[in-house]
């Protein structure tokens, strides 16, 4: 069926994070007509398609598998991975600009004063509950029907096609989406992965694509390791008694070789200090002190610092991120969970936010943690008023990375740092090429080490051509892809960022558009016209090579983080002590 405005208008309501949505909107109802465009994947980037799409004047409808819509941006990333401000333009920057026009009321100003400050139009910073009142929003003012909990079914059965064009596909539920143009906003990959449509999983190694940051790298890892000697075995010094949990004990592989490994995953904490807005860090049931022997031995070790990045939101909230050797990231649990059925995954989500509750309450009331550790993290506890339905707890596990599609153009460390500049580009990335760790491991020393984390800037804005949205012709011919888009392991890194997912939805949407209007395919679209579309949009799309000119290889600069945190560089404890 199809949801008009009138019906909107007439639905019955029912409260949620503290909105008053319609009833349908989380209702897993049967669609069998045929749209313009199916968007699968209720994500930032995928609303922001489906409003593009609508504001085109194309049928749309959005259908998200689980029961919270926007993702990572509605799920406790509120602190926005920026880079450089001025290449995030259209929708996307309107999303920010509404962002920063809710905050300017002095009433909604609870827990602190006001503060707006800044002479930029838009607002980076925000609580997660206003980004899901704004998409809301959004999709009301277009009447964008949203199908929430309806699950691809993750086989081959679950997408039909007739030669490369995808014809429909079918949920779970039983339900039947029939759509010209699809496009796949889900941060795994899955309506591309079911349609038959190349990609990569883990990391490439360097000679693939002639890069120098993907693949293995154990001796360029610096920061988020252990940077004393902390002794992986359960009894100090004595391998037979085996590994305390956490650390695996397999070859870790040779540098620059690929993988199969993932970046490691976590939830976004959306914390306070303020005392009567708190759900105190609880315990959780089952709980295992030894899951954390490493934590505590690394603060024997001479770790002092606290193992959390905790960045101020509006209303004396957090959007709290990982930080340093053993933190938020359970390292290693992930590496299933991209290819995964649901079943796995949920496993999987289950088993880091057991750990992260574990890991809080540890901090706050461990007697092995140092004082001073204990007494910074009891000052904090959950947002009571965030994520309400469920448990105060983020609704969207962070999925760094999943699958990658291997389309038309696959993006590199060269994209980004503008050593190649492409000539169809439909939005610009400009965030530091960033991996969190991918693995923890027993170095030739004896000591524990993670390997992965890679922290290198792009210097500026770099081009994100249209044909790394496009699958190869052959394989699909209809299908756009907005997050798990066409990329390098490390050149992901730096795409991965939550604006840059809204600028690909609405390009995404805009070509699809273009394509109705014109009668050629996707892959025939001349880009002088895409081009015109998106930059009568809003989208920024050119590269001034003069004010940020290349980076080869082998000139590096600081990246962001420890440029405005002043973060040490530390190295390879077992390396210093083997030196």
């Amino acid at each position: 069926m199809t949801i008009n405005r009138r019906d909107f208008l007439k639905g019955s309501f029912f409260v949620a994070g503290g909105l008053l949505l319609p009833s349908y909107f989380i209702s897993c109802l049967p669609h069998k007509d045929e749209y313009d465009v199916v968007v699968y994947g209720g994500t930032s980037s995928g609303i922001i398609a489906a409003v593009q799409a609508a504001m085109s004047g194309r049928s749309v409808v959005i259908v998200e598998p689980s029961n919270h819509p926007g993702g990572l941006t509605t799920g406790g990333l509120g602190a926005t991975d920026l880079g450089t401000a001025d290449a995030i333009g259209g929708l996307s920057r309107g999303f920010y600009q509404r962002i920063r026009d809710y905050y300017e009321n002095d009433d909604v100003w609870i827990h602190e004063p006001k503060r707006v400050t800044g002479a930029q139009d838009a607002m980076w910073g925000f609580e997660p509950h206003v980004a899901r009142r704004i998409y809301m929003q959004m999709l009301e003012e277009y009447n964008i029907p949203v199908i929430m909990g309806d699950r691809l079914l993750l086989n081959r059965r679950g997408v039909v096609k007739r030669d490369n064009m995808i014809i429909s596909f079918e949920t779970e539920a039983g339900n039947i989406y029939r759509g010209k143009v699809f496009i796949d906003a889900t941060y795994e990959g899955d309506l591309l992965a079911m349609a038959g449509v190349s990609y990569h999983v883990g990391r490439e190694a360097n000679a693939v694509y002639d890069e120098t940051l993907n693949g293995i790298q154990k001796v360029r890892t610096h920061n988020h390791i252990f940077p004393g000697f902390v002794d992986p075995y359960i009894t100090p010094g004595v391998p037979s008694s085996g590994l305390v949990p956490g650390v695996h004990g397999d070859d870790p592989g040779v540098d620059f070789e690929g993988d199969h490994r993932v970046q490691a995953y976590c939830f976004r904490m959306c914390l306070t200090d303020v005392k009567e807005n708190q759900v105190v860090f609880a315990r959780p049931e089952g709980y295992d002190e030894m899951e954390y022997e490493l934590l505590f031995r690394n603060f024997e070790s001479g770790e002092n610092r606290i193992p959390w990045l905790p960045g101020m939101m509006p209303n004396r909230k957090t959007d709290t991120n990982n930080r340093w050797g053993f933190s938020t990231n359970k390292i290693g649990i992930n590496y299933r969970f991209p290819d995964g059925n649901y079943a796995e995954r949920a496993s999987i989500i289950q088993e880091q936010e057991h750990y992260q509750k574990g890991l809080m309450w540890t901090l706050a009331n461990h007697p092995r943690v140092p004082s001073h550790v204990r007494e910074e993290v009891s000052r904090w506890g959950l947002a009571a008023d965030e994520f309400v339905d469920n448990g105060s707890w983020p609704t969207q596990i962070y999925v760094r990375e999943a699958r990658r599609m291997i389309g038309e153009y696959v993006m590199t460390e060269h994209d980004c740092r503008r050593v190649q500049v492409v000539d169809d580009s439909v939005g610009l990335g400009s965030y530091t090429m960033d991996s969190h760790n991918v693995q923890r491991y027993v170095t030739d020393m004896g000591c524990v080490q993670n390997e992965g984390n890679i922290e290198v800037s792009t210097g500026g804005p770099y081009a994100i051509p249209y044909r790394s949205i496009l699958p190869k012709r052959r394989e699909c011919g209809n299908l756009l892809v907005t997050c798990a888009i066409s990329s390098s392991h490390i050149a992901f890194g730096s795409i991965r960022m939550e604006p840059v997912f809204m600028i690909l939805g609405q390009s995404a949407a805009a070509a699809a558009s273009l394509a109705f209007e014109t009668g050629l395919d996707l892959h025939d679209l001349k880009y002088a016209d895409l081009k015109d579309r998106l930059l009568k949009g809003g989208q920024r799309l050119n590269v001034d090579t003069e004010q940020y000119p290349p980076i080869p290889a082998d000139r590096e600069i600081p990246t962001q983080r420890q440029f405005f945190h002043n973060e040490p560089i530390l190295e390879n404890a077992c390396i210093v002590r083997s030196g």
